[in-house]
């Protein structure tokens, strides 16, 4: 998510595009409140598998948890949501007290007696928890709680999904407590993702397989309709707890309009409507055509839309379009399977060979348009952690050459004359971005004498045989869950590795003493040194070949309104709002 959002992850493609199309003749005014949206390649409704961007954002849509973020308000806050307050905390630190909302209720479903929806206990919450942490749902957001909340782990190998938890307990029906083995300062943000939202048993066990297609949540939205591969409509949720619209923001939010509708009922839109669509060339005539209302910018259109000072285009700003650039708290690499017999174990001289083939700067310019930077570190800039240390592995061609034939492979191949062949898989079928990606990294391994093959595979079988290990080179990008580099590093945890957070399945013990040291430990210069050195053990073994830092970019029409960009939540649609054009 998805972090997650979350621990999220996103596609090489670029960002989803938000959309506010006409419904009615363009000569007439649009008073129809909808929302457009492209996007749809994502895995379902179910929050225990919402670890992409894609399955993140549509789960926020329909479902809640205790605890979110303060829309407006920066540096990022932590606000309560289901539960009455943030929670009450032991001086010990291990013991959350959460006070619920009352009131608040699951939509009406036909899972519940007379079709009508019931209002939501702490033991719904209990019960999300313990499915969370179910291994036969091989959830990868176990992390979240597994290694932190009190006999977490030793229930889960038990394999007895109504025997007690003690980590979490329904003191009564309002009342819920986290017990912790060990101090976790990260489980405010973590109760903010989509993986601790709540869902109610029956609905799981009537729909049971197919309870990722019928979502039943407390959210701001509801499913009406979900044509695969085509359209997902969602009408306003009518039982929605009559949340509102912020009144508080940062310098320069009431001057853009975001405190316009402060105390407003959420949401505001009546509907969103998805469609799952992957031609850009469709989108950008729409959006000359004044019928979409958001894009984010394909590679191949940039310059149509931004100067070379990387302003908006004239022509834009004739037709009231704005332009956002906000930097993206992630890191793009290339990652290798550490239990692959040939990338992985103990030879990471063919893995730093591999890194230093690519001419990232070259990367960011001929496919990136310079949106992007080379990244240098693990942890993205502005988290506390990283540095301006120079990368270790920048291109050199002569230099991988060198490493390659130390690895065994010289002139890229082995020691019985064969041409060494690595498989990468990257998400984005059909896109013309990826496969021009694929070719660059092809034509750049094909100097070391290595032959690449790119599979570009749809977002959810890519992120399927990811889950799984399944692969020998991934492109992939991690965007931060929560504002703490902790997050980037239990991607190289080793209890975390597949089906967990751990897609590399990187193992190292010094490492891992390292990061169970620093995840109990609150803000410090001395957490922030370990981080740095946690970095420079993992770039030794060159798990990732660091690829990009993202700026993305995005195009709005002027009745396109309330968008502020927030990189940990996903929740934001609730906000948006579609003025009459």
């Amino acid at each position: 998510m998805l972090s997650v959002r979350l621990l999220t992850k996103i596609t090489a493609a670029g960002s989803i595009l938000l959309l506010a199309l006409s419904g009615c003749d363009r000569k007439q005014e649009n008073t129809d409140s909808t929302l457009y949206l492209i996007g749809g390649d994502f895995k379902g409704f179910d929050p225990v598998d919402s670890g992409d961007t894609e399955s993140a954002e549509e789960v926020c849509r329909v479902y809640e948890g205790l605890l979110e973020y303060s829309y407006l308000e920066r540096p990022y806050k932590v606000t309560p949501r289901l539960a009455e307050a943030l929670p009450e905390i032991s001086e010990d630190g291990l013991t959350y007290t959460f006070r619920l909302r009352k009131g608040i209720r699951f939509t009406d479903d036909p899972c519940f007696p007379g079709g009508k929806g019931r209002e939501v206990t702490a033991t719904d919450f209990v019960y999300s928890f313990k499915r969370m942490l179910d291994p036969r749902r091989q959830s990868d957001g176990d992390w979240i709680f597994i290694h932190h909340v009190l006999g977490a782990r030793g229930w889960a190998e038990k394999g007895e999904f109504d025997a007690p938890l003690p980590g979490f307990v329904a003191v009564d029906d309002y009342t819920l407590q986290i017990k912790l083995a060990k101090p976790y300062p990260q489980l405010r943000w973590v109760l903010t993702m989509s993986y601790a939202f709540v869902v109610p048993r029956e609905a799981v066990e009537l729909y049971k397989k197919k309870f990722r297609e019928h979502p039943v949540g407390t959210g701001p939205f509801r499913l009406k309709s979900w044509r695969q591969r085509y359209r997902i409509e969602y009408e306003r949720n009518p039982s929605f707890s009559g949340q509102r619209y912020p009144d508080k923001g940062m310098p320069g939010d009431r001057e853009a309009g975001l405190l316009d509708d402060a105390g407003k009922p959420l949401p505001i839109v009546e509907r969103i409507v998805l469609y799952d669509v992957s031609e850009y060339y469709t989108f950008w005539q729409m959006f000359l055509g004044g019928q979409i209302g958001a894009s984010a910018l394909n590679k191949d259109y940039f310059e149509k839309a931004v100067t070379p000072q990387l302003g908006l285009s004239d022509d834009l700003k004739r037709r009231g379009v704005r332009l956002y650039k906000t930097p993206e708290p992630s890191t793009w690499y290339i990652g290798f399977n550490m239990k692959d017999t040939v990338v992985g174990g103990n030879n990471p001289k063919l893995r730093q060979a591999f890194a230093c083939a690519i001419n990232v700067p070259k990367l960011c310019e001929v496919i990136y348009n310079n949106r992007y930077t080379p990244a240098n570190s693990l942890i993205p800039p502005g988290i506390a952690g990283h540095t301006e240390k120079p990368y270790a592995y920048t291109y050199n061609p002569e230099r991988a050459k060198r490493l390659i034939a130390q690895a065994g492979y010289p002139g890229g191949r082995d020691k019985n004359g064969n041409p060494l062949r690595l498989t990468m898989i990257m998400p984005g079928a059909g896109s013309t971005d990826v496969r021009q990606m694929g070719e660059f990294f092809a034509d750049h391994l094909r100097a070391l004498g290595v032959e690449l093959v790119a599979q570009q595979l749809s977002f959810a079988e890519y992120l399927r045989r990811e889950h799984d290990g399944n692969y020998q080179v991934m492109y992939a990008g991690w965007i931060g869950d929560y504002p703490d580099a902790e997050n980037f590093l239990n991607l190289f945890y080793s209890p975390n590795k597949c089906p967990g957070v751990n897609a590399t399945n990187y193992q190292n013990p010094e490492f891992d003493k390292l990061y169970e040291r620093i995840a109990i430990m609150t803000d410090s210069p001395e957490r922030t040194a370990l981080y740095e050195q946690m970095v420079d053990m993992v770039m030794a073994d060159c798990p990732w070949a660091l690829m990009t830092y993202p700026l993305t970019y995005g195009l709005y029409q002027p009745w396109f309104q309330n968008y502020k960009r927030h990189p940990f939540s996903y929740a934001s649609s609730k906000y948006h709002k579609v003025l009459p054009h």
